[in-house]
């Protein structure tokens, strides 16, 4: 048994995806959007990120001007 590795563990790739990695990715790119439509897409995800962030800053201003910081608190 101090021989050469055994017929079945050549055969066998080392990582955990078996081999299919190449295989799947190729798949995943068939099905994708084109690249127009990956454009776009890509562009309607930036719109919705800066509207995600107006919305922010609004809150962040309104809770600013309101001037309500807190009640004081006697700590013994």
């Amino acid at each position: 048994m101090s021989g050469p590795t055994g017929a079945g563990r050549d055969q066998r790739p080392e990582c955990l995806c078996l081999g299919l990695g190449p295989q799947l990715t190729a798949l995943l790119r068939a099905l994708g959007p084109s690249g127009e439509v990956a454009e776009h897409l890509r562009a309607a995800q930036v719109e919705i990120l800066k509207a995600i962030r107006v919305l922010i800053d609004q809150r962040i201003a309104s809770l600013s001007a309101s001037g309500s910081s807190g009640q004081r608190v006697p700590v013994e």
